[in-house]
């Protein structure tokens, strides 16, 4: 123990607890956006997942899932160390810090679920599928990666979650969104979108000014140190790509929308910025700020166009458009990581193999939680049913699930 005292630094303590409360800040800014993009009548339902994605989360993945992500075991799950952390031991910064740093990325991932389930998702079934991600399918995903597992052996960088936290999120989104069918008024006789303003854009707008302020944390936070010349540039680095792929994802779609739709949409803009922050954090580190604002033009575009094929084409009804963002963008950040890279990627003369171990890493991990979110998703809405009744949904979740309203006026 004392060799592992003697080994922390006290500015990388600081440091990683200070982003850590960052990350943990982006909650209420989920929680606005989500809440900002659905109507009044759901708002506390909004929030009270939000809250319990990170009570759930705290708990289970000091429990069980920190051991699973970070414990040596093998290439595709750690050995469990139940209620253990000190496992971790011989760092730079205490075990407890890194404890805590790792649970904030926990509940973000499990939080990017509730935007794309809105509106129609039974509490009780979401806390349910909020467990079993903190407790199985992001640890067990995030030890290949972060732990020391088979895609880290590979030469796979996702440094601060593209694919581990947003991507996961998103294709769970996805299939929690397909299992339970669009919102009633969704869709027309005829099959034609009609669209649900959600409704207080304020909202939304903060919410994502505030998530954008918590990636400084998000991002940076991921270098797990502060002290020495080395670190201040790498930190400071990291933040210049972070923010310079939000300003681009999110002017990129107020020019593709104003072409495009004849006018600029603020909600599109709004998830344009968050789409080119989710694109840059698997490869902030390695590219250059150029390189991000290509990463940010590429994934705000791409943004636009996933909203208008999984709504119009698809027929998936998604709220927020979580799978958009956090899905899309996570898995097409991390392949461009592979492309822009300054040291190994394909424009910088490394040819073609760490493209490949991006792409592959990005679509194994998104394929295991799709697979795995879908298969206990269905088990529990055949067993159970996942969607609240008709009733409920028209008249509003707030009152029905939880007695009481957001809006008492």
């Amino acid at each position: 123990m004392e060799t592992a005292i003697s080994t922390i630094n006290s500015l990388d303590t600081v440091w990683v607890l200070l982003a850590a409360m960052l990350v943990f800040w982006m909650q209420p800014g989920f929680a606005l956006v989500e809440a900002g993009f659905t109507r009044s009548k759901n708002t506390a339902n909004i929030l009270m997942k939000n809250f319990v994605d990170f009570m759930v989360g705290s708990i289970l993945f000091w429990f069980i899932g920190f051991g699973i992500m970070h414990g040596t075991g093998n290439g595709f799950i750690g050995e469990i160390h139940l209620f253990d952390w000190s496992f971790i031991g011989d760092s730079n910064i205490p075990a407890e810090c890194t404890l805590f740093f790792q649970t904030v990325f926990c509940a973000t991932s499990a939080t990017i679920v509730s935007g794309g389930m809105a509106e129609r998702t039974k509490f009780g079934m979401y806390i349910v599928i909020s467990v079993i991600i903190s407790m199985f399918i992001y640890p067990i995903e995030g030890h290949w990666t972060w732990g020391g597992g088979w895609l880290s052996s590979l030469g796979f960088h996702d440094f601060a979650g593209s694919t581990v936290v947003h991507a996961v999120g998103g294709v769970i989104a996805l299939a929690g969104a397909m299992i339970l069918g669009p919102r009633r008024g969704k869709y027309n006789k005829s099959g034609k979108s009609v669209a649900i303003p959600g409704h207080n854009l304020t909202f939304g707008a903060l919410g994502v000014f505030i998530l954008w302020l918590g990636w400084f944390g998000f991002n940076p936070g991921s270098q797990l140190a502060a002290d020495g010349a080395d670190n201040a540039v790498a930190i400071s680095h990291v933040i210049c790509t972070t923010n310079m792929a939000a300003a681009v994802g999110g002017l990129s779609v107020l020019f593709l929308t104003w072409i495009v739709y004849g006018k600029p949409s603020l909600s599109l803009v709004c998830n344009g910025v968050l789409a080119g922050l989710v694109g840059i954090t698997a490869g902030c580190d390695m590219v250059s700020i150029g390189g991000s604002a290509m990463i940010g033009l590429l994934c705000g575009c791409a943004m636009v166009g996933a909203v208008a094929l999984i709504d119009k084409v698809f027929k998936i009804d998604d709220p927020v458009g979580a799978v958009s963002v956090h899905g899309v963008c996570g898995i097409l950040g991390t392949i461009l990581t592979g492309v822009f890279a300054t040291d190994g990627g394909l424009l910088y003369g490394g040819g073609f193999r760490f493209l490949g171990i991006e792409t592959l890493g990005a679509l194994v991990t998104a394929a295991w939680a799709f697979v795995l979110g879908f298969a206990c998703l269905k088990i529990l809405d055949k067993i159970w049913g996942i969607r609240v009744e008709p009733r409920v949904e028209e008249e509003g979740l707030d009152v029905y699930e939880h007695g009481e309203s957001a809006y008492n006026n």
